[in-house]
């Protein structure tokens, strides 16, 4: 028997409904918006003008930036909404395309962290060969690989759940369209749909761990070898960096998506989700660029051409 969609239309019941909240919340969360655009567009910025940065480690952080602004974008004007006085409607086709672009940004990014694991093994392992391990073209491979990915997995999702039926209840218990929250809410048998959301995001998740894991394995090891404190120190801050960002990314991936529907708390998977979905993209630029001395110097050098331009 053929599925039939009677929702029109879903009810968004946001992060709370405490009035005495919401105001400190709105200009909270714009602020975090703000700081997460300003962060992200001025890494990617600062990579296109300085030459320096012109190495496989800043393209993948510049896409890093610009999938964070992407999927932040995706969400976060969602949430501000949800703070204002009025209905939190969302359309059925608007609540299809929030879902595949949050999880098609969501799982690039978890790729292009496994593709920055590799690189960092390249460079600290394999320094002598580095140039020609991580060649342009390997590099291109890496980061549109990851891409498709991203979309083929959110296709996955959002075609699975957008097939099940909608017919009474239509009130999301979260601040946006993600997948278990519209999910629950089917009155058609949901388990196959439960298991591919865990299979398929379980898969993505742990092969991307996977690589991460073997490539931190190997530098460690190499960095235990180093008979330099310098290298040693430099080699540890630049594994330290990445290794937070996939921390608080893949915890809360892993605790939010691969449970049973049945013991999932949808409170408690509300405060997760503001972590990798409102948090990270803003961490990331602070994580890849407070202890970047490449970093720093490229904005001191922006803020010098700048002062000179304008006669100061």
């Amino acid at each position: 028997m053929k599925n039939t969609t009677v929702v029109t239309q879903f009810f968004l019941l946001g992060l709370t409904s405490d009035p005495e909240l919401q105001v400190p919340l709105f200009i909270m969360f714009t602020l975090i918006y703000l700081a997460t655009l300003i962060g992200n567009l001025g890494i990617i910025t600062l990579i296109l003008l300085d030459p320096r940065l012109h190495t496989p480690m800043y393209f993948f952080l510049s896409n890093l930036s610009l999938v964070d602004v992407c999927y932040s974008s995706a969400v976060t004007p969602t949430v501000l909404a949800g703070f204002i006085p009025g209905d939190k409607i969302i359309s059925y086709n608007a609540c299809a395309a929030q879902m595949f672009f949050f999880a098609a940004f969501a799982t690039v990014e978890n790729y292009l962290l496994a593709s920055m694991a590799y690189d960092r093994y390249a460079a600290v392992c394999k320094p002598l060969h580095y140039t020609t391990t991580m060649t342009r073209s390997v590099c291109a491979g890496l980061a549109t690989g990851s891409y498709v990915c991203g979309f083929l997995n959110a296709s996955i999702h959002t075609g699975d759940t957008f097939s099940l039926s909608f017919c009474m209840f239509n009130a999301v218990h979260h601040f946006f369209c993600d997948v278990p929250a519209v999910m629950i809410l089917s009155c058609s048998d949901r388990h196959v749909s439960e298991l591919v959301l865990v299979y398929v995001v379980g898969f993505n998740v742990f092969f991307a761990l996977l690589v991460i894991l073997i490539s931190y394995i190997f530098i460690f090891i190499a960095i235990l070898k180093m008979p330099s404190s310098t290298g040693y120190q430099k080699a540890l801050s630049t594994c330290a960096s990445h290794f937070t960002a996939v921390s608080i990314f893949h915890g809360t991936i892993i605790f939010m998506y691969l449970q049973p529907g049945s013991s999932h708390s949808m409170d408690v998977g509300k405060m997760a989700s503001v972590f990798y979905a409102v948090i990270v993209p803003l961490l990331n630029p602070l994580v890849y660029s407070l202890r970047n001395k490449e970093v720093k110097s490229a904005f001191m050098k922006v803020l010098v051409e700048a002062k000179l331009s304008l006669g100061f």
